[in-house]
């Protein structure tokens, strides 16, 4: 092999070079992944349930992950990311599991959850998601190089965790001090219920309803540091389109639900019918985005196949670096046609014995989660996977996949919507694996992991969280019930999206879904295209990424302001570090890992006693909670919200300015 011809390092070379091995898969690490697999797993079923939303776990397992395998006499930076890889792939499983599957439930299909069934589908939609970004990792890390703010964070915190410097203590010191404020604001707000999440306001004009929000989370905060200005500009400029445009003209033309005003009334305009504006401008979004990425997919696809046909001499392995060694072709296509097996048998039973509808809906299962993978991916890579809109994917797959069966099975039928709401299961779950282990490849990429190391635990991972979902439905539904309230159940689990999927399921078959908004939607999301391709040829620095607009569209206007807030504070920190000769980024991005990580840890241990409450009926569900209503409102929440940008943007510079006295000292 020629000189210039041989493997380098990459331009921004990972911690671990490629030329270093060290222990990855280790019997401590793959026993420790099961166990927080499972754990976060069910935890994060709970929260959804209850609460509408999920946190992600790479973060807390990798910081768990770092505590326990210090026990052991030798451990490394590369284990410690296998065992955050695995364990937050179990706890994305859970996210796509139940916003889709206790659908089945709520619209009679099941009275109770089938385990033999689930299991399948969230196992294939698992796996398939896992699968599918064997390729996806070169397009959207190596090639776009997308940012994957919560993937840098973990690595950061990795980082901190495994330094042996002399500075280390300072770091990591600033590393708990951040997750301990993070951690203590979220207790104190969604614990002990001192403030509300949120501050929310609305007054009328005309028949037009003018919303404001922000919500009080520190951990949105941080993302939008992580993210910087120019991403959270965008995700707040969709935003305003969908609640500070579309939805007041939309109460004037057809006005407001009936009995309700002020933020109410903007909360129901939103929900039931701009939300779908945003879902019509994510389907050209996801079409769009494919299309972009298009040749580095191709192009992975292509090395994969001569990667392939180099192994089979014998110097096939010494071409690639450790570090872009992915899962080989053979697996890639063997595991995908394996996992379509068991679908078309379970489509086809559902439709009747339909082998060619099964075959149909098993073609559309696959192609849909593919393209919605790559969507998720690529959110994941805009704003992390906390903020990916998994659901609004979901909802547009559920839409094709009933428009597929009514051609075949026609209105009325039961089955419809139950087999449309099992397609949408596995995409659903396939999405958030995409976007979940994207986030963690990027960690990966980072740190100099392996990838097919990794790509090995994202499987494990998620056959632990298929193992365990079912039983904790089953345990939720036998306690609290889920959906509706009813005699032997007062207080059950809302179920937020798997409401809206059932709702959506129902509505196609019965003619009631509002296409005409959807089609909105999709106008909006092909002028947004135009718009970023003039700015394109302008060569500006403002570009307004199409998923990225329809994002801020589809979430609620609080979030995406908070995210601009931290957007802000970057842009404020990287503009006074232009005058300095000491980078704070760095010491920045690890503040806001800090509280990401204890927001997100604090809001898994307020989910257990959830989960232990239907196990042992004599604990309390929620035994921190001192007030039903609290009683400090919202201004508690924003003074924290005050503290917590001083600290982003006080932290890095004192840091630094100590670090600049040191080495004139010296």
């Amino acid at each position: 092999m020629r000189e210039q011809d041989a493997p380098t390092e990459p331009v921004d070379a990972p911690l671990v070079p490629a030329s270093v091995t060290l222990p990855e898969i280790t019997l401590k690490a793959v026993v420790l992944s099961i166990l927080l697999a499972a754990v976060l797993a069910g935890a994060n079923a709970y929260l959804g349930l209850f609460a509408g939303m999920t946190v992600s776990a790479s973060i807390p397992a990798a910081v768990v992950s770092m505590a326990v395998l210090r026990l052991f006499r030798q451990s490394n930076i590369l284990e410690n990311n296998i065992v955050q890889t695995a364990a937050s792939s179990g706890e994305a499983l859970a996210a796509g599991v139940i916003f889709t599957i206790p659908g089945l439930v709520l619209i009679g299909y099941w009275t109770t959850f089938d385990y033999w069934q689930t299991f399948t589908v969230s196992l294939v939609g698992g796996v398939l998601g896992v699968l599918f970004t064997i390729p996806l990792r070169r397009a959207l890390i190596i090639h776009a190089r997308l940012r994957f703010p919560e993937g840098v964070a973990t690595a950061e915190v990795l980082k901190v965790g495994a330094s042996s410097d002399a500075g280390a203590g300072g770091r990591v010191r600033l590393l708990l001090g951040a997750a301990a404020l993070g951690g203590g604001f979220k207790f104190a707000e969604g614990g002990l219920k001192l403030w509300s999440e949120s501050l929310e306001g609305a007054f009328q004009l005309g028949r037009s309803t003018f919303y404001g929000g922000l919500n009080l989370s520190p951990a949105l905060v941080a993302v939008g540091y992580i993210i910087g200005l120019n991403t959270a500009v965008v995700v707040f400029f969709g935003g305003a389109i969908g609640w500070l445009v579309l939805l007041p003209l939309y109460q004037a033309i057809v006005g407001s639900p009936e009995g309700l005003i002020g933020v109410a009334a903007a909360k129901a305009t939103w929900s039931g019918q701009i939300r779908y504006i945003g879902i019509g401008a994510m389907l050209v979004g996801g079409v769009w985005t494919l299309f972009q990425v298009r040749g580095p997919i191709w192009q992975s696809l292509r090395q994969l196949m001569a990667l392939y046909g180099a192994r089979n001499q014998s110097d096939g392995q010494s071409e690639l670096l450790r570090t872009e060694r992915d899962a080989g072709v053979v697996w890639l296509i063997g595991l995908t046609v394996a996992a379509l097996v068991p679908m078309v048998l379970l489509y086809q039973g559902l439709l009747n014995h339909n082998l060619w509808g099964g075959i149909g809906l098993t073609l559309l299962m696959v192609v849909t989660a593919f393209l919605f993978s790559a969507v998720a991916g690529y959110m994941a890579g805009l704003v992390g996977s906390s903020s990916n809109p998994v659901s609004g994917v979901t909802i547009a797959t559920i839409m094709l996949a009933s428009l597929l069966l009514l051609g075949i099975l026609g209105k009325g039928n039961p089955a419809g919507p139950a087999a449309a709401l099992l397609v949408g299961a596995v995409v659903c779950c396939a999405a958030a694996m995409g976007g979940d282990n994207l986030q963690d490849l990027k960690t990966g990429h980072v740190v100099g992991a392996t990838p097919w190391k990794q790509q090995v635990m994202q499987v494990i991972g998620v056959a632990t969280g298929a193992v365990v979902i079912v039983p904790v439905l089953s345990l939720l539904q036998a306690k609290y019930g889920i959906g509706e309230v009813t005699a032997a159940h007062p207080h059950p689990l809302s179920a937020p999206q798997a409401t809206l999927m059932a709702n959506l399921a129902n509505g196609v078959f019965g003619g009631s879904l509002p296409w005409h908004l959807v089609g909105v939607g999709m106008v909006l999301g092909m002028l947004v295209i135009g718009l970023d391709l003039r700015q394109a040829r302008r060569g500006a620095v403002l570009r307004f990424p199409v998923l990225a607009v329809a994002l801020g569209m589809y979430l609620p206007l609080k979030l995406s302001a908070t995210i601009l807030f931290g957007g802000l504070l970057a842009e404020y920190v990287r503009a006074a570090g232009k005058f300095s000769d000491v980078p704070t980024e760095d010491r920045g991005l690890l503040c806001a890992a800090g509280l990401v990580t204890g927001e997100a840890l604090v809001g898994i241990l307020l989910a257990l006693p959830i989960a232990l409450s239907s196990i042992w009926p004599s604990l309390s569900g929620d035994p921190f909670q001192l007030f039903a209503d609290p009683p400090l409102g919202g201004w508690p929440g924003l003074a924290a919200l005050i503290v917590v940008g001083l600290l982003l943007v006080r932290a890095p510079r004192s840091a630094g300015q100590k670090d600049s006295a040191t080495v004139h000292r010296h």
